[in-house]
């Protein structure tokens, strides 16, 4: 009986290694996919591995105090919801808004602060069709489509 308990003991044992190594391949082998997929690279030191991500396109969290973030958040939030439209252009995105929703005012708070914490945007505020129409147009480098569709739920034209 000793025998079958120490057999059986030393089999769980390297079977919980095995499956132990088998789950850390799996989510190595996933996270090194995801980071591929991504752009990113994985980098080895050593026995350690480091995940670096090399996308240009960051967001600086501390360029605003909190009550400034509080209200660019509550900016952000009315301009999402009063959009009127979203135009793909070469560079970037145009967003659309009637100033009878959105002032020439708040848009340009909104910009000003954006342009802190992201500045790798280029804005562009156009007032159109004799003051009827409020254009906010965000440019950028190469990539910037994307990252505009992700954070402003643009879907994207076909």
């Amino acid at each position: 009986m000793n025998s079958k308990k120490e057999r059986f003991g030393k089999g769980s044992k390297r079977r919980a290694v095995t499956a132990g190594a088998a789950l850390t391949l799996l989510i190595v082998g996933g996270a090194a996919a995801g980071l591929a997929a991504q752009g990113s690279a994985i980098v080895v030191e050593g026995e350690r591995q480091v995940a670096t991500t090399q996308s240009k396109f960051y967001c600086n969290n501390k360029a605003l105090n909190p009550a400034e973030r509080a209200r660019h958040k509550q900016l952000g939030e009315k301009l999402n919801a009063q959009r009127k439209e979203s135009v793909e252009t070469e560079k970037g995105y145009e967003f659309q808004y009637s100033p009878a929703d959105v002032s020439l005012a708040e848009l340009a708070e909104w910009v000003g602060a954006e342009s802190k914490c992201c500045p790798f945007f280029d804005f562009h505020i156009d007032v159109e069709r004799e003051g009827k129409l409020l254009c906010l147009r965000l440019t950028g480098e190469e990539g910037i489509k994307a990252f505009i569709r992700a954070e402003f739920g643009v879907e994207k034209m076909r």
